[in-house]
């Protein structure tokens, strides 16, 4: 009796192992992508502890928080080549205590312009840089690994140096975008609080008493634009109130987490749901094709340095992943949303340092009434209140 020893698979066989495996590798697949996310969420999570823990130290070396929207003043030359007319962001002023100290030192000193090896101005610049929109200036076109969530893919041009942390600037619309200061640092009441700019820009002038009160009763978040807060000022508590929230860079698709609105209505500075209708509802998650995004580097974080809502901060009035819209330029009024590349909503920051990811389907009031101010308890619910630093809403995210 003669036995004959197989040297090969059937091809049967050889089919079946390889669909074997081809449904093993569909089962991982995603279980590795998902391994990947978190990995990317926690280091995303770890990069705004090490936010926190510089903004702590910042405020135990200065007694303050870092100023939002900083820098020179519009009476020393209205040359933005030359000067930043305080729109330097908060963010800045982070840099050396979150190992940036080389680029600190680049920003906070002088610089030659024409390398002639002569400081003076015009038309070199003094310390604290021209304004953040120059792309001459090395330290704006710098993209900073602290400042950027691993999730976001974004990269590159059409932005400066990309930044996806904002500073919480609270829950009201009118005057948070300049704090109520023009460029010289006065509270320029030549035009209606409703207006577009709201005079964030141009104009010296004297100070007006209304304009002040206006905007003291209207910016109610730990952040104050072109003003000090120091977390003396946060009655709420610091655990129950947002310092930081997350926003998602531009990759060009008309996302609504990541572009934004110009030239929306006049009404979005007293209607946060003036610019509903710009979304497509057949794609609920992208603009309108005949909606007027932002172009060239006016992108949702795509200006590190500059310190206004469009590019560095953020309102707690539509819940995160939320569109952000705004009634004229990039130096209007109106509602700029957090948001993040994690599925279901975005981490916040606050100023306590503690690092928290709030859903997108976090109560959120009302969406279509004018935010209240003045001391009021908050129009968008939790999410509204954990933006106030001293409304008197001692919520928790804990309830």
């Amino acid at each position: 009796m003669r036995f004959h020893q197989r040297s090969a698979f059937t091809l049967v066989e050889l089919l079946v192992v390889i669909a074997i495996i081809g449904v093993l590798v569909g089962l991982l697949l995603p279980a590795v992508q998902a391994a990947r996310e978190a990995a990317r969420r926690m280091s995303c999570s770890n990069n705004f502890k090490q936010i926190g823990l510089a903004t702590h130290n910042y405020h135990s070396a200065y007694n303050q928080l870092p100023q939002h929207m900083t820098g020179n003043t519009r009476t020393y030359t209205n040359d933005s080549t030359i000067c930043n007319r305080l729109y330097i962001s908060a963010q800045v002023g982070l840099t050396p205590f979150f190992e940036q100290q080389g680029l600190w030192e680049q920003i906070s000193n002088p610089f030659d312009r024409n390398g002639d090896g002569v400081l003076a101005y015009p038309p070199d610049s003094p310390p604290m840089g021209p304004g953040p929109w120059q792309t001459y200036y090395p330290p704006w076109m710098t993209e900073i690994p602290m400042l950027r969530c691993p999730s976001d893919p974004g990269r590159g041009l059409p932005a400066l140096g990309r930044c996806n942390y904002a500073v919480c600037v609270g829950d009201v619309i009118e005057l948070v975008h300049s704090g109520g200061k023009n460029e010289s640092g006065i509270y320029d009441g030549s035009v209606g609080i409703d207006t577009d700019e709201a005079a964030i820009r141009a104009g010296n002038g004297s100070n007006d008493s209304n304009r002040a009160s206006a905007a003291r009763s209207r910016n109610r978040g730990l952040f104050w634009v072109r003003h000090k807060t120091a977390f003396r000022d946060c009655l709420d508590g610091l655990s129950n109130t947002i310092a930081m929230g997350e926003i998602a860079t531009i990759l060009g698709g008309r996302e609504i987490i990541s572009e934004f609105i110009l030239n929306g209505p006049d009404t979005v500075t007293t209607d946060p749901a003036a610019c509903d209708q710009f979304v497509d509802p057949q794609r609920p998650q992208f603009w309108l094709t005949t909606a007027t995004v932002g172009g060239g580097n006016q992108i949702r974080g795509g200006r590190w340095a500059d310190g206004r809502i469009q590019y560095t901060a953020f309102q707690t009035i539509k819940p995160p992943n939320s569109l952000s819209c705004f009634r004229g330029g990039d130096a209007s009024q109106g509602i700029s949303s957090a948001s993040s590349r994690h599925q279901g909503g975005a981490h916040v920051l606050m100023g306590d340092g503690a690092v928290r990811f709030i859903t997108d389907s976090i109560e959120s009031g009302n969406q279509a009434i004018t935010p209240a101010h003045s001391g009021a308890e908050s129009s968008f619910g939790l999410w509204g209140a954990l933006g106030t630093r001293g409304s008197r809403e001692i919520v928790s995210l804990e309830q």
